[in-house]
């Protein structure tokens, strides 16, 4: 037996598939490349800004930076700024944060499980298309 996901009940105020729906924006810092390795990288607990930049790989520190800011101000992420001397930044997830992590790493899981099927799909692909 399968499941699909539920629609959305009618009277909820956002949906994403709207135009112009704020939750559009939330739903791109959460999926986005850096948004979503992020997150996942935080479930495991707090970390510090050099932290998280040595666990998601590949990520400048612009990026990490700008992707705090965007995760911050979604309610998705806690900054916490220690009056030490040098300062130090902890970063961790809200309770809302954490659920969206829960999924994202799911998700994550669920990839990361079948990519022997999707390396055999794009081979079977690149052959009889020509790709890379």
């Amino acid at each position: 037996m399968t499941t699909t996901p539920e629609a959305p009940a009618p009277d909820l105020p956002f949906s994403v598939f709207a135009r112009a729906c704020p939750s559009r924006t939330t739903l791109e810092h959460v999926t986005g490349r850096w948004g979503g390795l992020t997150l996942g990288a935080l479930y495991e607990g707090s970390l510090r800004f050099n932290e998280l930049r040595r666990r998601v790989d590949g990520v400048s520190e612009k990026m990490l930076s700008q992707t705090l800011h965007a995760l911050e101000r979604d309610g998705l992420i806690l900054r916490e700024a220690q009056p030490t001397n040098p300062p130090r930044v902890d970063y961790e997830l809200t309770p809302l944060g954490r659920q969206v992590a829960e999924h994202l790493l799911a998700l994550i899981h669920l990839v990361e499980g079948h990519m022997d099927e999707v390396m055999t799909a794009r081979a079977r692909y690149d052959e009889t298309r020509g790709g890379r």
